[in-house]
C-alpha cells in the first residue's frame, strides 16, 4: 500500500506514466486517493479511533472491440506495470463487442479547489475526540446513552485517458452521526455532514438526538393504514435516494424499469427535483469515474419527469450526451444522480401538524428495499423517533412502522413543503441530497412492531 496522493500534479504524472506503459489499443487510467479517519463512541463513550491511508489505479484498455480492466494500490514502477499487464491480457483474451462504448471526450472542468476545505481535511483525533465528547454530554444531560461515530475524509478522485481526458478533482467531508437510547428501547437519531467540519456543531446534533431519544420512551402501537405524515428531512433524503437507484438513472430508463415517462407529471406540480456535483450548498464532486465533468440535471420540474442522468454508454445509446454520471466503466449498475437536491416550499416544519387530525411524525427510515421498481414501490420501517399527530399536535410516541408505497404517488400528495433544507448523506451508497420537510396527505403503513419490539 502506498500512501495517499492529493497533488494534482503528482497525481497526473502517475496518470501519464500508466496511460504511457500501454502497447496497443486506447486506454484509461482512474486514480482513487482517500485519507479517512474516525472516532467511534458506544455506551456514552469514545472508544476507538482509526485510520485509512489508501491509493489506487484502475487501467481500461479499449483494443478492437475489446476491453479489460486490472487495478492495483501498488502505485510504484512495478505495480502500474503489473496492471497494465494484467489489463492488456484480459483485453486481448476477452469477446469482442460491437457495440462496445468509446471512451469519454475531453470536457470542460470546474476549476479545483471546490468542495475541499483545509480545516476538515487537518483535522485531527483531538478534534473528532471534542466533537464526540459534546454529544455525549449532550446525552448525558437528557440521562440517554450514546453511540455514534464522527469521520473526517480526504478523496482524490482523477481521470486521464486516450482521448485526451484529463480531469482530478480533490474534496472534503465530515460527518457526525449519532443514536442514542432512552427509557426501554427508546431512540433518537441526529446526523449533520458538511465539506467543512466547522460548519457542524456537534452539542447541536447531540441535543436532537438526545431529545428524541427522551420523547420516544413509552412508546405504544398504532394500527396499520393510510396516514398523513411529516417526514423530516432524514426520511426525504432516504425517498430521494432510492428514486436515484430506480429511476433517475439512463439506464434504468433505457431498459425499461423507470418510473419516469419523459414530458409527462409523474409527481405532484409542487415538486421540483434535480443533481448538481457543482453546487457547493451539497457535497460537490465536479468530475465522474470517467473524467466527464458533471452537469447539472432538472429531473423533476414542477412533478414533469424532465430527464435522466447518462454515462458515455446510455448517452451514446440514447443519442444524448454524457452528463458526468458514471461509475467506473464497465459496470452493471449504469449512471447514478449523486448529489441531489429538492427545492424548498414556504412552510415551518414545527407548524406542519397544525391541521392534521390524526397523523404520524417519522424521523427517519431504515431497512427500505424496492418492491416494484418501475411504480418505484419501497417498503421500509420507521426508526428513531416516531409520534402520533392527533388535532394539530403530537400527542405521543408510538411503535415503528412498516411503510409499502409508491413514492411518486406520495410525492404526487404532498400539502406541505419546508421553507428549510438539510444537507443528509446516505448511509451507505455514498449518495447525498439536500431536501425540505414534508407533508403528505397519504402515506401508507402496511405493518407495525409491538411496543415491546419496538427499536
Amino acid at each position: 500500500m502506498v500512501a495517499p496522493v492529493h497533488d494534482a500534479t503528482a497525481v497526473e504524472t502517475l496518470l501519464e506514466r500508466a496511460l504511457g506503459l500501454v502497447e496497443a489499443g486506447e486506454a484509461e487510467a482512474l486514480y482513487t486517493g482517500r485519507d479517512a479517519a474516525l472516532t467511534r463512541f458506544a455506551g456514552s463513550q469514545i472508544h476507538q479511533n482509526v485510520a485509512e491511508h489508501d491509493a489506487s489505479l484502475r487501467i481500461r484498455i479499449v483494443h478492437e472491440g475489446r476491453t479489460g480492466v486490472a487495478s492495483t494500490n501498488r502505485i510504484d514502477e512495478d505495480g502500474l506495470r503489473e496492471a497494465v499487464g494484467r489489463a492488456a491480457a484480459i483485453c486481448q483474451r476477452s469477446t469482442p463487442h460491437p457495440d462496445l462504448p468509446p471512451l469519454a471526450e475531453p470536457s470542460e472542468v470546474m476549476a479545483d479547489g471546490l468542495g475541499y476545505v483545509a480545516s476538515t481535511a487537518e483535522a485531527d483525533a483531538e478534534l473528532r475526540a471534542a466533537g464526540a465528547q459534546a454529544v455525549i454530554g449532550a446525552g448525558d444531560d437528557a440521562r440517554v446513552e450514546t453511540s455514534g461515530a464522527f469521520s473526517t475524509e480526504t478523496s482524490t478522485l482523477a481521470v486521464a485517458n486516450s482521448r485526451g481526458v484529463r480531469a482530478a478533482h480533490t474534496t472534503t467531508q465530515a460527518k457526525l452521526v449519532t443514536v442514542m437510547m432512552g427509557e426501554g428501547r427508546a431512540s433518537g437519531y441526529a446526523q449533520a455532514t458538511a465539506s467543512d467540519v466547522r460548519q457542524i456543531d456537534p452539542r447541536s446534533v447531540g441535543e436532537e438526538a438526545a431529545d428524541k431519544a427522551r420523547r420516544s420512551a413509552g412508546a405504544t402501537d398504532l394500527d396499520p393504514g393510510d396516514y398523513t405524515v411529516i417526514l423530516e428531512e432524514y426520511a426525504v433524503a432516504t425517498l430521494l435516494e432510492y428514486l436515484s437507484f430506480v429511476g433517475f438513472s439512463g439506464l434504468a430508463l433505457e431498459e425499461g424499469r423507470s418510473f419516469m415517462e419523459l414530458g409527462k407529471p409523474v409527481m405532484g406540480r409542487n415538486v421540483t427535483i434535480w443533481d448538481d456535483g457543482r453546487d457547493p450548498a451539497g457535497l460537490p464532486s465536479t468530475i465522474d469515474y470517467e473524467g466527464v465533468a458533471k452537469q447539472r440535471v432538472e429531473l423533476i420540474s414542477e412533478g414533469v419527469a424532465a430527464a435522466v442522468v447518462h454515462d458515455t454508454a446510455t448517452a451514446q445509446r440514447a443519442g444524448a450526451a454524457s452528463t458526468g454520471h458514471g461509475l467506473p466503466a464497465p459496470n452493471t449498475w449504469g449512471p447514478i444522480a449523486w448529489n441531489l437536491f429538492m427545492a424548498p416550499g414556504s412552510s415551518d416544519k414545527d407548524s406542519m401538524p397544525a391541521a392534521i387530525e390524526r397523523g404520524v411524525w417519522v424521523t427517519r427510515f431504515h431497512y427500505v428495499n424496492v418492491v416494484h421498481p418501475k411504480k418505484a414501490i419501497l417498503t421500509g420501517m420507521t426508526k428513531d423517533g416516531t409520534f402520533l399527530i392527533e388535532h394539530g399536535r403530537i400527542t405521543r410516541p408510538i411503535s415503528n412502522l412498516r411503510f409499502t408505497q409508491s413514492i411518486p404517488e406520495a410525492f404526487s400528495a404532498i400539502e406541505a413543503i419546508g421553507a428549510e433544507t438539510r444537507l443528509v448523506a446516505a448511509e451507505y451508497s455514498g449518495i447525498n441530497a439536500r431536501v425540505p420537510a414534508l407533508k403528505i396527505g397519504r402515506f401508507t403503513f402496511t405493518g407495525a412492531t409491538a411496543a415491546e419490539e419496538t427499536m
